[in-house]
Parts: C-alpha cells; sequence; structure tokens
C-alpha cells in the first residue's frame, strides 16, 4: 500500500480504515489530501481482502472541517472549476466502490467534510459531531457535491435551509433530519462502525455489492428504469455460490458462511 502524507491507513479482518490525518488543520482537505484519497480508494477498491470500508477524522475535534480556505482564497474561476472537480471525482470514486463504505464522524463535518460523509454509504456520529454546509458565509457554494447528495438524503426544503441558511447543526438533529443513521458516545464510535461492518461482512458480500449498485444506479433514474437495474442484479445472484449457500442454509436451519463467490 502506497505511504501518505495526510492519510492513515490500516487494515484488519476485513475492514479497511481510512483516516484523513491533518489534526492541526481539523484535517481540512487540501488538494494535496484530496489526490491521496483518490489514489488510495483506488487501491482498496482492487484489495479483495476489504469488504468494508470506513472513514473518520484524526484527532478529537474533526472529521473534516472543510477545505482548505487558505488554498482556495487565490483561485481565479477556472482554478475554482478544476478544484471542485477534483474533488467531485474523488468522492464519487468514493461513493461508487465496490465495498461499503461507513463514515465514523467524530467532530465536525463541514462544507467539504460533511460533503465527505454524505458520499459515504452510511453515516454514523458521534453525539459531539456537527454537521453544516457554511460556504454561503465565505461567498461560494459548495463545490464537492453538497448540492446534490443533501437534497436526496434530507429532501429538498431542507437542505435548501440549511444550505441557504450555513447553519451548522448538531448530531442530535442530524440524525432526526435523516442525515446520520446512527449516533454513538464518542468513545463508543469506531467500535460501533466497526460492529456495523462486521454485522455486513456475516452477510453475501457478492449480493451487498450488488445492492449498492442497483440504489447507486436506480437513485438517479426513473422507478422503470431503477427496477430494471434491480431485475439484472437480482438475476446475477442466482449464478452465485453464495445464493445457493444461503437458501440451502436457510432450508437446512443452519446459519450460512458466504465466500462472496
Amino acid at each position: 500500500m502506497t505511504g501518505f502524507e495526510n492519510l492513515l491507513y490500516e487494515k484488519s479482518d476485513g475492514i479497511g480504515i481510512i483516516t484523513i490525518n491533518r489534526p492541526k488543520a481539523l484535517n481540512a482537505l487540501n488538494s494535496a489530501t484530496v489526490g491521496e484519497l483518490a489514489v488510495l480508494i483506488d487501491e482498496i477498491s482492487s484489495d479483495s481482502e476489504v469488504r468494508v470500508v470506513i472513514v473518520t477524522g484524526g484527532g478529537p475535534k474533526s472529521f473534516v472541517a472543510g477545505a482548505d480556505i487558505t488554498e482556495m482564497r487565490p483561485l481565479n474561476a477556472m482554478g475554482g472549476r478544476a478544484w471542485g472537480k477534483q474533488g467531485q471525482d474523488v468522492f464519487t470514486k468514493l461513493e461508487n466502490m465496490p465495498q461499503p463504505v461507513i463514515a465514523a464522524v467524530n467532530g465536525f463535518a463541514l462544507g467539504g467534510g460533511c460533503e465527505l460523509a454524505m458520499a459515504c454509504d452510511i453515516r454514523i456520529a458521534s453525539e459531539k459531531a456537527k454537521f453544516g454546509q457554511p460556504e454561503v458565509g465565505l461567498g461560494i457554494t459548495p463545490g464537492f457535491g453538497g448540492t446534490q447528495r443533501l437534497p436526496r438524503l434530507v429532501g429538498k426544503g431542507r437542505a435548501k435551509e440549511l444550505l441557504y441558511t450555513a447553519d451548522i447543526i448538531d448530531a442530535g438533529e442530524a440524525y432526526r433530519i435523516g442525515l446520520v443513521n446512527k449516533l454513538a458516545k464518542p468513545e463508543e464510535l469506531m467500535d460501533t462502525a466497526k460492529a456495523m461492518a462486521q454485522k455486513i461482512m456475516s452477510k453475501s458480500m457478492t449480493a451487498v455489492q450488488l445492492c449498492k449498485t442497483a440504489v447507486n444506479k436506480g437513485i438517479e433514474a426513473d422507478l422503470v428504469t431503477g427496477i430494471a437495474y434491480e431485475s439484472e442484479a437480482f438475476g446475477l445472484c442466482f449464478a452465485t455460490e453464495d445464493q445457493k449457500e444461503g437458501m440451502g442454509a436457510f432450508v437446512e436451519k443452519r446459519k450460512p458462511v458466504f465466500t462472496g463467490k
């Protein structure tokens, strides 16, 4: 695995853990960090030993407190567009990697940090976490997918309120509006994320990955097209050993042992 300056990566028991590690900058995303993340996502995507990914932030205060404003400040329109495109491309790569991705949000998830969390499949937040898209207070819009993923998660009206006011909300409110799947005490956050990862890994990973693909493709399509994606995924399952094992175990009243084949 490639060495990184701004990321930490560990792999254990089928779980890959990515830590954004710039704690002195509250893990703000600069171009170097986003570039490293792109490389790491590609490496993990091709690693069959990794079945679930967890993304978190280094240090006690912040998941990712946003993009690096010092780096962004001097950009012109072309530079701003290129920076936004870089972030969008990497977050879309994360969203579409084969493994399920859990965001373990340990602190501030603002701007690019909230956008990073939203690109993950599932969000588990520390009770001390804070969420927001404060970009309009800086004279810009979200640039890493926030105007698109936020309304898909919490609804158009709630998303517009958060985008227009730049309000920062606590973890409880994020959970209430559906931005977060689950809350955890700060000291239990990673254990909670790992427990969910292990629960997912106890199922057929082939079926889980096909579910992910069907949801991601179908949510952007009309219902008829989405159902067609589901039909293809459903049919493919019947060409797998996992389907034979899962249904066989059910009939035989035993726990299935899935191999991902």
